[in-house]
C-alpha cells in the first residue's frame, strides 16, 4: 500500500530514478547466479498492471506471476504453494524472498543471502540498533543484541513450506519469513551483515534518497 508514501495506489509502481520501483529489484535478483525463478507478487486485482510493467520494463525477463493474499504472510503462503510441486522434487533448493519498497539492495546481498541459507538453513540481513532507548522493561536488552532486519531473506525450500502449512493449520501469522520459520522449525536463522543503503521505502522522502543512492551507485559502477 502507498498510503504513507503519499500514493494513491501501490507504491510498488511509484517511479524511482526514471522506472517503476518494483523493477530495481527484478532487474538485480535477474542478474544473481544461482537464482533461477523470479515470481513477483501482485496485488489482488493488479495482474494487468503487473505484467504490463514486467513486459515494458524487463521485456527479455523470465518472470511469474502470484496473486498475493490480505497480508505479507498470506502473498508469501501463496508463493509456496505455487512452487510447491517443485519444493516436494527437490528441484527448489533455497527460496529467497524480497520487499519490493527496497529498490537498492543488489546482486551481493542476494548471493550473500543464497550462500548462507544453503549452509545454515535460513539468512537474514540485519543492521545493529544503537542508541536505542528501552522502556517498560524490567531487563532491558543490551544495545548491541537489538538490530533492524532487511530483506532479501533466505531459506531452505522444504523447512520453509513445512514452516507455513503448519502456520496455516495454526492460525498463525508472522510479522516476517523468519518468525514463521522460528516459531514451526528448528531451522537456525543466520543473521548476516546487513547494509545501510539498502532502505525501505516508506515515506516521500525516501523516494528522493533510494533515487539519490540508485545514482550514486551508478555513478561508481554499482558495485553493490
Amino acid at each position: 500500500m502507498g498510503a504513507r508514501v503519499g500514493a494513491d495506489g501501490n507504491k510498488a509502481y511509484l517511479p524511482v530514478a526514471g522506472r517503476p520501483m518494483v523493477a530495481w529489484s527484478l532487474e538485480t535478483v535477474s542478474q544473481v547466479p544461482g537464482i533461477e525463478r523470479v515470481v513477483l507478487v501482485y496485488r489482488q486485482g493488479e495482474l494487468g498492471l503487473a505484467g504490463d510493467m514486467v513486459a515494458r520494463e524487463l521485456p527479455t525477463a523470465r518472470v511469474e506471476f502470484v496473486e498475493g493474499g490480505e497480508s505479507r504472510h498470506g502473498s508469501e503462503l501463496n508463493v509456496l504453494r505455487h512452487l510447491e510441486p517443485d519444493i516436494e522434487s527437490g528441484g527448489i533448493d533455497v527460496v529467497l524472498i524480497h520487499d519490493g519498497a527496497r529498490p537498492v539492495a543488489g546482486p551481493k546481498m542476494f548471493a550473500r543471502a543464497l550462500t548462507a541459507a544453503r549452509e545454515f538453513g535460513g539468512a537474514v540481513p540485519a543492521l545493529p540498533l544503537p542508541n536505542v532507548v528501552t522502556t517498560g522493561l524490567q531487563e532491558p536488552a543490551a544495545a548491541s543484541t537489538l538490530v533492524r532486519v532487511q530483506t532479501p531473506q533466505a531459506f531452505r525450500a522444504a523447512p520453509l513450506l513445512d514452516a507455513y502449512r503448519s502456520a496455516d493449520r495454526h492460525g498463525f501469522e508472522g510479522t516476517d519469513t523468519s518468525s514463521c520459520i522460528e516459531a514451526f522449525t528448528d531451522v537456525a536463522v543466520h543473521t548476516f551483515p546487513g547494509e545501510m543503503h539498502n532502505i525501505k521505502v516508506t515515506y516521500a522522502r525516501d523516494i528522493a534518497i533510494a533515487e539519490h543512492l540508485l545514482a550514486t551507485l551508478r555513478a561508481a559502477g554499482d558495485s553493490r
